[in-house]
């Protein structure tokens, strides 16, 4: 189902021409699922500016690519900041993408002008909707001059100077809206949050993290170490120094120095609570370990009186790049970068959408988020039978699992559809029977009414994905008095706990946010083990604690539940 036009559609002008996987590994598909888009008729009312300086105040310059209507006037300005190359269009995505493409991986298919730098807004469209579009490397990449670092103060500085420059131009009508995906997303927080300029007029932070440590790093305390590694070894070969980023050496160690990793996050030059310019969210159920969390974190917690969220389920960059979000997109920069009154401000706050499966969802729009009358329910897990249980379970009983072959379940049948959106919290009683620590890993599922599981897509597109997921490594679990709420623990990652053997801890789980829908006779489980979920090349826990048997108690004073957020009807 789709949400309701608003205006301006996205006029799409297609071609036949597709650029083939070529080198991909392993890959069932000869066809890329990117069309490119022809622009002849927009080249020749366009002006193209490739490479343009813009020097910072400390002589350093960073290079950009402008595209502006031809046609004599003032334009609202589209800008983005990237360290993946603001030369790199379609062409080159495969290469982009080839280390993050499985069989279980879907990219698309979406379409974009030759034009459009990797996650990116496409110059085509905002061309033909009277803005100017900017894309800048940011400093220390591809061709901008000086030291690349990773959203520092330096960042903070360039970012602030861009986009005065890009204020200030005789084209210009002074008014600056950032928008894109990922790494132009963090940029986006990086440069709002710290006294911008005034020509920064509006952002659109399309899925990026917003505390590195929680949401990529060390997700519940347990090293993220394949993503990680991966991310930081593109960033060193975007890099035009042919050294490696300092912070390079203390990711590559995420694993054995975890106070470098605190260090850092405490040092995060992303202050959400000083962000106070209006600000359009994209926030995704299918990003989880990355993206997911960060977003509705930010949408929280900015200042800003002007704030919307656009949520999805899907795959990142086929919505992005969608009619449907390409018309949000450029009805809120129309209303705070054009002054139209388009009504936009009379637009509910969150858009929300709410999953059955893979392709099938239903888009409604709420006021609040979380949603204003949530319902959390706490289902209690019983080790008797493996189910959950609306009521206390009153007879213990401990199940135990292999944490590295085999791991322990429990469902429960809807007698009615149920609309589950929101944050979960699981709460366990859990032991080991050797070692000093345990690693847990928490995944959401739906199953039909034959119990066979409905995927979902997940982070960087993987398509067989649960529900939702959680970890926790058990010595992290020292919650966050003040942060926390009954839906969403925060954990402190200022005091490890380890454990002895056999003793018996409680933990507070965090699960990430999600939104589906349950039918009738479908069932919702939980499912935990002591390793990851995936084997995945973009997404890894390798460095584990785990040893001997884990233990999970039940019943009586062990009041092992989940707590989940049901909407009325």
């Amino acid at each position: 189902m789709n949400a309701c036009a608003l205006l301006h559609p996205y006029e799409n002008v297609k071609s036949n021409k597709k650029i083939s996987f070529e080198d991909f590994e392993p890959s069932d598909s000869d066809v890329y699922p990117v069309s490119i888009l022809n622009i002849d008729s927009l080249e020749e009312v366009t002006i193209v500016e490739q490479g343009i300086p813009i020097t910072m105040s400390d002589g350093v310059s960073l290079y950009a690519n402008v595209f502006r209507p031809k046609t004599e006037g003032r334009y609202p300005v589209v800008m983005s900041f990237t360290a993946r190359g603001k030369d790199r269009g379609p062409e080159e995505y495969p290469a982009v993408l080839k280390a993050e493409y499985t069989d279980d991986f879907t990219l698309g298919p979406f379409e974009v002008s030759p034009w459009t730098m990797w996650e990116a807004p496409d110059p085509a469209f905002w061309l033909k909707h009277g803005y100017a579009v900017i894309q800048v490397d940011s400093r220390g990449y591809h061709q901008s001059e000086g030291a690349a670092t990773l959203f520092d103060d330096q960042n903070v500085k360039d970012f602030h100077e861009a986009i005065t420059w890009a204020g200030t131009q005789p084209w210009s009508n002074g008014n600056v809206g950032l928008n894109g995906v990922s790494y132009l997303s963090i940029a986006q927080w990086v440069a709002a949050s710290k006294n911008p300029p005034s020509y920064l007029k509006a952002i659109i932070p399309w899925e990026g993290n917003t505390d590195p440590y929680r949401e990529v790093l060390y997700h519940g305390g347990i090293p993220e170490t394949v993503f990680t590694e991966f991310w930081m070894k593109r960033a060193n070969n975007w890099a035009n120094k042919k050294k490696p980023l300092p912070s390079y050496f203390i990711f590559k160690q995420a694993q054995k120095t975890p106070k470098l990793l605190k260090k850092i996050s405490s040092r995060s030059f992303i202050h959400l609570n000083t962000v106070e310019v209006p600000a359009l969210v994209c926030a995704t159920w299918s990003d989880q370990g990355l993206h997911s969390r960060g977003s509705f974190e930010a949408y929280k917690k900015i200042s800003s009186k002007n704030k919307w969220m656009y949520t999805h389920g899907r795959s990142k960059w086929a919505v992005y790049y969608s009619e449907d979000a390409l018309t949000y997109q450029k009805n809120f920069f129309d209303y705070f970068l054009k002054g139209i009154d388009n009504g936009f401000d009379s637009t509910p706050a969150v858009r929300l959408e709410v999953r059955e499966n893979l392709e099938k969802y239903q888009v409604r729009y709420e006021d609040s988020w979380p949603i204003e009358g949530t319902e959390y329910r706490k289902m209690y897990l019983d080790g008797n039978s493996n189910m959950l249980q609306t009521e206390p379970v009153s007879n213990n009983k401990t199940v135990d699992y292999q944490p590295f072959e085999s791991n322990v379940s429990f469902t429960y049948t809807f007698d009615k559809d149920t609309e589950l959106s929101g944050n979960m919290k699981l709460k366990l009683w859990v032991s080991t029977s050797k070692g000093s620590d345990m690693d847990l890993f928490v995944a959401i599922k739906k199953l039909n009414t034959l119990g066979k599981e409905v995927h979902f897509y997940g982070k960087l597109g993987h398509n067989k994905s649960p529900v939702s997921l959680g970890w926790l490594r058990v010595s992290e679990r020292e919650l966050d008095p003040i942060k926390s709420t009954p839906w969403q623990p925060v954990l402190t990652h200022q005091n490890t706990q380890k454990i002895n053997r056999n003793e018996i801890v409680p933990v507070e789980i965090e699960i990430l946010p999600s939104s589906t829908l349950f039918k009738k006779g479908e069932s919702f489980q939980v499912v935990i083990q002591g390793k990851d979920f995936f084997s995945h090349p973009s997404l890894g826990h390798n460095s584990s604690v785990n040893k001997g048997t884990h233990m999970i108690h039940t019943g009586n004073k062990f009041d092992s539940h989940i707590l989940i957020p049901v909407i009325p009807n």
